[in-house]
This record gives C-alpha cells, structure tokens and sequence, in this order.
C-alpha cells in the first residue's frame, strides 16, 4: 500500500516515513497498531469532552407566565434573572404574547401560573391554554419543561390551570425536568424551591448549598432592611379612614389614605396594595375558649421557630375564617376520633362543599368538638394568615407619599351566626387615625392605562370596581391627557351609594371625564346595573372601540365581569354586523392587544 499525498491528511515528510513504514509491518503489527491509534483518539475525545454520551443540553429556555394580579409574572422575571446568572439564555413572555406555533420549536420549557376564579385560566393564559387544549397541538417529544402552579386552598379548583397545563404537556409528549408544585397564598418559600430544583435539572448538577442558604440567605436578609416587600410589609401610618355611603345606606365603605412616606415604595394607578389585617378579636376569644387553651401558651409562628402568645398566633399570624378541604383532613389526623374522616369519605363531596361554605374554623370546633391537644398541635395544622389585595384608588402624581383604599365592610349573618370580612371589618371597626398597618405593593402590569394619552378610555366599575377608575382619572388630570373618557358606574342608591360623587361630577365639568352613566339597581322597581347601561349605549360604545378606546372592567368576578362581556358581545355582534362567534374572536382580539384589560375578583 502506497499513500499519496494529494488524496490523505499528510504532509509529504509524514507521507515518506508511512510508506518507509508500513511494507516493513506484519499483519499482527499492522492490527495492534490501529487498535492503538482507536483508543488513543477515544481517550483524548474523552479528556476534551468528559460527557461523551450524552447529548449537548440547549442553553435555550422559554419561560410563560399566566397571571390575574401580577404573582406569577413577577416571580417569572425573578427565576429568568435567576438562569441569565446561570449562563443560561431564557426568553420570558406572557402567554397572550407567545406564538403558540412555535412550541414545536421550544425545548426547556418553564410555565408559571395562577388559577382564578373556579379552576378558570387567567385572562393572559386564556388564549395558549385553549390552544395547548385543542387539535391544533403538537407533538412535543423533545420537550422538557416544568409548572409552578399559584392558587388558593380555599377554593375548590385549587390550582388546577396549573394542573391541567402539566397534564396536557405530558400528554403530548413533553418530559418533566422536575414534578409541579402547587402553591397556596403563601407562595414564596415553595416557589424558590421549585426555582432551585429546577436550575439544578437544567444543569444536571446538584444545587449548589449557598444557593438556597448561606451567602444567598444573607442577601436577602441585607436586602430587605432597604426594601419593603410582600415578605418584609411596611408599617404604613393611617392618615384618613372615613365612610363614603350616606346614613341610612346598608352598606358601609371605607375611603382609606395611608402614607407611604419613608418606604421607597412606588406604584401606577392600576395597582394593588397588599393589606395584612387581624382577626376579629371576639372571633378569638371564641375559639380559645371552644378548644379549652390557655390563651397565653407559647406558639410558633413562623417556620423559624419563633413563638407568640396564642392569642396574638390566632389574631395577627393565622387563618381562622376559612375552611379548606386540607385543613379537614388535617384536623380529621389530629383528632382521629372527631367523626370528621365520615365528612371526608369518597362520594359525600357535594357534602363537604356544603359545609364548608360560610363556616369557619370555630362552627368546625364546635361541631365537632375539638378538644384534648396543645395549642401548638393546633395551630401547626394551619396555614399563615394571607395578605388582602386591594385596587389602588389614588394617583401617585395626585397624592405624593400616600396611597388610598377603598374597601366595603363584609357582614352578613350565616349559619345562626354573624360573620365579618377579616380584612374589611379590622379596617372599618378597629383602625384608628395613626395607626399602623402592614402593607406593600402588588404590581399589576395587566390593568394599565394606555401608553398613548389619547387612547379613549372606557371604565365599567360598580360599587368598590369604581376604586382603580379613580386612580386613572386622578392621573390624567395631572398629566394633561387628552383621550375621552367614560365611566359606567353602579351601586344600590343614588341618594347614599354614589362612591366619590363629588369627584366625578367636577372631572366632568373640567373635562377629564367625557362622560358618565350610572345604575343604581335598588332605585327603580326593575333592578338595573351597569351590564344594561352599556346594552342602552351599544351603538355609541361600539364606536368609541372602532376609534381605538381601550375597555377596562374592575369588580366582581363571578357576576358581575360575566353579564358585562356578555354584554359587549351582544354588542358587538349587534352593532358591527357579526355572528356571536365573530363577536367573540373581536372581543378576544381587543384583549389580545390589551385593549381589553380586567381586575376582577
């Protein structure tokens, strides 16, 4: 065999000392030899690559979210900044902006999202999951992903657009890089696990330790002497608590200011702020003394170690209004003899629904006679006491240093007893001027005005709904926008309901309110709300959506949000010419672009 340079890898010196060589080897030489060459190239492939056999992870990572109140978006950006730290490359979009057609392409998936309503998918999360549902998707062999579902225990549905997203993504093939996790309201420590698991899958590393203790820990603790957060609340003075319904009205609300002086924290009118109230201090005494515990027993209160009298545990640290399945399950292990495991059997569901609903964790004592633990047994079934979120009424441009409220009383009588909103009846009976009160700020960047100051503005808000259209106004005053606006506000009685009518009568006469309807339901023999208002003036509303106006719609969820898109379907449908399905995808379209936002609850 004689090698020629023009058709091998060698230079012509190589190409002599070859061919000097190879007619002088026998055929056993000529065998050792290239299996000596084939391990030599195998050991050095393997000292420049450690991992031979297994394939090059993609660097490449999608991260969606889905979120009603800004949560899931949030801890979205906190886990993207998280895998750029990495070295990794991660795309971060909410779901209404995600190409659902380009899935196919994604290989390290990441889905953050919440549940509202009754097991409903957020409104930006509404378009990818009837997508992610329907014939149209894909195959995703090649995926990997993984979910971190937000809820709350006390809902039937608890997390389950989370759920179901994790579900539909295996089914279509898709493997997970580490099993979901389900958060309740008091979301933060699960979901900086769920994060440090998954940054580990993507490396195929073990976490390293400082990551989620030492030097990390320290961080954050440096971090939040300066700022205040949903974990670290401020202690806000209360400036002003006043009822804004007239006398004689049934219902009570309160038009709350707080400083915000000293705490660096800023907001936009479209925001929530987070409210740590206390238990009704009665509610307290009652279920102490049903559990037969000595109210100044020492009690832990945090996952620290750190311990309180019961009474102040019970007051300002747990829930004790609301009862979840969990929580019954938990009390029926406690107190195995309670008769409580025949409440949880298979097929008495539609049962435990029934009463679970408006009872409390006193009615649960009390019916079923639990007696004979600790109190710190007691309260280690139970879960923190979660924050209240409220629409922020006031401008920051119009009030400097302070933020206002506006929260209805919650009373009513149920099951032979009088029952109170935990949040609303501490803020109405027992905040005083000067007073603090825990808060922080919950961003919400879907409930925006509209970037162009002559975008028209539409603004659909009865009773407290009315409470973030304040914030607007009050910040296109101070601005000198140009954009129409018009409000449709509803409530009981003209006479003691009409919340902030002072206000909205002079943004009427200056200008900055175009124009305003009102439905006040208990003032007319045929109840009418603001859905028939906006039915009596479809034609002029349809025209303002054909100039560009933006819709925003703020209240009640599971009534009220629903009979108002109902309504502008119809009108849509009605006044533009389309069928009811057409009407439909125009008013998907509108929310698409954001020019249909919603803060409902």
């Amino acid at each position: 065999m004689i090698l020629q340079v023009m058709n091998s890898p060698f230079n012509q010196e190589q190409v002599e000392l070859l061919n000097r060589l190879l007619p002088t080897l026998t055929e056993v030489q000529k065998i050792w030899l290239s299996g000596y060459l084939t391990a030599l190239h195998k050991t050095e492939a393997s000292a420049a690559a450690p991992v031979v056999n297994q394939p090059v992870l993609s660097k490449e990572v999608t991260v969606l979210f889905g979120s009603q109140t800004g949560n899931s978006q949030k801890l979205a950006k906190k886990l993207s900044e998280k895998l750029k730290e990495q070295g990794l490359q991660p795309t971060l979009s909410s779901m209404s902006d995600f190409k659902p057609n380009t899935l196919k392409k994604v290989e390290n998936l990441l889905i953050l999202v919440s549940t509202h309503g009754e097991g409903e998918p957020p409104d930006n999360a509404l378009s990818f999951y009837e997508f992610l549902h329907s014939k149209r998707a894909p195959q995703l062999e090649g995926l990997r992903f993984s979910v971190l579902a937000l809820g709350d225990t006390s809902y039937e549905f608890f997390c389950q657009t989370g759920k179901d997203f994790d579900k539909r993504l295996e089914e279509l093939g898709g493997k997970r890089l580490t099993a979901r996790v389900d958060c309740d309201v008091d979301f933060e420590d699960s979901a900086a696990e769920w994060m440090e698991r998954v940054l580990a899958s993507l490396n195929e590393t073990p976490a390293a330790p400082s990551s989620a203790s030492g030097g990390g820990a320290a961080v954050r603790s440096e971090t939040q002497l300066t700022e205040y957060s949903r974990s670290n609340p401020f202690q806000a003075a209360v400036l002003e608590n006043l009822n804004l319904n007239g006398r004689g009205s049934d219902r009570e609300t309160r038009h709350l200011e707080i400083s915000l002086e000293g705490s660096n924290l800023q907001y936009e009118p479209g925001d929530s702020l987070g409210v740590y109230p206390k238990n009704h201090p009665g509610l307290v005494d009652e279920l102490i003394q049903a559990l037969d515990l000595n109210r100044e027993e020492l009690v832990p209160v945090d996952k620290n170690g750190n311990e309180r009298p019961l009474l102040e545990a019970l007051t300002g640290y747990y829930e004790i209004t609301v009862l979840t399945k969990p929580l019954l399950e938990q009390a029926a292990a406690l107190f195995p003899d309670s008769g409580l495991q025949e409440l949880l059997a298979p097929g008495r569901e539609q049962e435990l629904r029934a009463y679970i609903k408006n009872r409390d964790l006193l009615d649960l004592v009390q019916d079923y006679q639990l007696k004979g633990v600790s109190g710190k047994e007691f309260v280690s079934i139970l879960r923190k006491l979660p924050p209240r979120l409220y629409s922020i009424s006031s401008s920051p441009k119009a009030y400097p240093d302070e933020v206002h409220l506006t929260v209805r009383k919650v009373q009513y009588e149920a099951h032979g007893r009088e029952r109170y909103g935990v949040c609303s009846a501490y803020i109405a009976d027992h905040l005083e001027l000067g007073d603090s009160l825990p808060v922080f700020i919950q961003q919400n960047p879907n409930f925006k005005l509209p970037q162009n100051p002559d975008t028209p503005v539409i603004m659909i808000g009865p009773g407290t709904g009315a409470a973030p259209f304040r914030a607007f106004l009050g910040e296109r005053e101070e601005t000198g926008a140009q954009g129409k606006t018009w409000l449709f506000f509803g409530d009981r009685h003209f006479s003691t309901d009409f919340l902030y009518q002072v206000e909205w009568q002079r943004w009427l006469k200056d200008g900055v309110l175009t124009r305003m309807d009102v439905a006040f339901s208990r003032d007319t023999d045929e109840k009418v709300y603001v859905q028939h208002r906006l039915l009596e003036h479809g034609k002029e509303l349809y025209q303002w959506l054909e100039e560009g106006a933006a819709i925003y719609v703020c209240g009640d969820e599971k009534h009220m949000a629903h009979d108002v898109h109902a309504a502008l379907v119809t009108i849509i449908e009605r006044e533009g010419g389309l069928s009811s399905e057409a009407a439909a995808e125009y008013l998907a379209r509108l929310q698409q672009d954001k020019r249909y936002q919603r803060d409902v609850y």
